[in-house]
């Protein structure tokens, strides 16, 4: 027998064995038709664990004939699959078909439960965010928060599709989260009615009626066509700067990303992605046709903003375009690419890494911020003397002016109270036109 047959002898016994001890995977007719192995399918065969293999059937085969109640093939290896991807990082994934109709309805603008973003972390869930108009928002659940249980349901030991189900349910219902928070001394509980939840992904408004407030709540298809909008209808009001806020964004479609910031970009890179798949490897660059090429501008980013907009943070500070100011963001730096793997069910695989103009990677790093400023709550005094004025006077005369006492072409006095960081973007922009002057 020559070496070459007694490598195909030995690759076929392999097969073989591998064929009668995964009875559910291999069908018998298919290894009786392998006759001859070819050199590639000998070599396949050579490089397979075929120790870890053997241990796999192995517990496949006890928990069959050992465990207490009756477990058929179909669940073992739906539950094998799912551990396999679990143990690559956090944001890959199995989805069987609630999964991934819910994704398809996430990435769409309309889906069902709480409005909160969440992950795993050390056996409970971390909420990276809560969306914008939602329950939890409105119930005041935060960014950062660990939730150890769903009403009376501790959440240690359920993985986070578990804990997702648990947060799920009928439009009305109520469903009490415990949640530990940082500088909390104790467990805060926390109602929150479900909902459907619709995601209006873009708002804007003017701020003294001279800088334009554009609000990404997350990256939806077609965010980048909403933010195009609303920048449009503000510039027919002769505004002198923007505020982007990107704060508690926990990202979504990349090419959501890419448009928002072409919008305020009329050349150079955007972002580029690497990874080992041919299709991995791309790169994204501004068209010259831009929006807002020159207008002062600040973005606003925390660490709830992830993914997509640490994209756009990313390209705007290094393009040199934006003032980046807030708190350093969450760190998202990977993509994933939603694999089909039949009509219902897909992989959500992490694919690629990407990295912004100048090359760096955000991975569990974040975007960190030109000018750091903390979410802080500002009271105003109001125990200071009180000036009178003219407008106070019984039978003062009018400015002549055609306005009425007190008018003030302010929008936001109370601004410094409400939202401390997005007060003093708005400073910065102001400073920033002076120096342009």
């Amino acid at each position: 027998m020559t070496m070459k047959n007694a490598v195909c002898r030995k690759s076929y016994l392999r097969a073989l064995l591998l064929g009668f001890a995964l009875p559910a995977l291999f069908s018998s007719p298919a290894i009786a038709e392998v006759q001859q192995p070819t050199e590639e399918a000998a070599e396949q065969v050579k490089n397979l664990p075929l120790d870890e293999l053997r241990l796999f059937t192995e517990v496949f085969q006890r928990i069959k004939t050992a465990y207490v109640e009756p477990v058929d093939d179909a669940t073992l290896l739906e539950d094998a699959l799912r551990g396999m991807i679990l143990g690559l990082d956090p944001h890959s994934a199995y989805l069987e078909p609630r999964e991934f109709e819910t994704l398809q309805q996430h990435t769409s603008g309309e889906f069902g439960g709480l409005g909160i973003e969440v992950g795993m972390e050390d056996g409970f869930v971390r909420v990276i965010t809560p969306i914008d108009d939602t329950p939890a928002q409105r119930a005041g659940v935060k960014a950062g928060d660990l939730i150890t249980k769903l009403d009376d349901q501790p959440v240690q030991g359920l993985s986070l599709n578990e804990a997702v189900d648990l947060m799920r349910g009928k439009p009305g219902t109520e469903v009490m989260l415990t949640i530990v928070r940082e500088g909390e001394e104790k467990p805060l509980e926390i109602a929150v009615v479900r909902d459907v939840i619709q995601v209006a992904s873009v708002k804007s408004r003017t701020i003294d009626e001279e800088y334009a407030y554009i609000r990404v709540s997350q990256f939806q298809v077609n965010s980048g066509k909403e933010v195009y909008k609303h920048v449009e209808r503000m510039l027919e009001k002769d505004i002198k700067g923007v505020v982007l806020d990107l704060r508690n964004n926990p990202g979504g479609v990349l090419q959501a990303a890419v448009d928002i910031s072409d919008i305020f970009l009329n050349e150079g890179l955007i972002v580029y992605t690497e990874g080992r798949l041919a299709e991995s490897e791309q790169r994204f660059s501004a068209t010259s046709t831009t929006l807002v090429p020159d207008l002062p501008m600040v973005v606003l980013i925390n660490g709830g903003s992830a993914s997509a907009s640490e994209i756009v943070a990313g390209a705007l500070q290094d393009q040199e375009r934006a003032v980046i100011m807030g708190q350093p963001s969450f760190g998202k730096g990977s993509v994933q690419t939603i694999l089909p793997l039949t009509q219902d069910r897909a992989l959500k695989l992490t694919t690629a890494l990407y990295y912004t103009p100048d090359g760096r990677s955000i991975q569990a790093q974040g975007i960190k911020p030109d000018i750091l400023v903390e979410d802080a709550e500002i009271t105003l005094r109001k125990d200071g003397p009180q000036f009178l004025k003219e407008s106070d006077l019984s039978g003062h005369l009018d400015n002549g002016n055609g306005e009425k006492s007190g008018d003030s072409n302010v929008s936001d006095e109370h601004l410094a109270e409400r939202d401390y960081q997005l007060y003093e973007a708005i400073n910065l922009l102001k400073a920033l036109v002076i120096v342009r002057k």
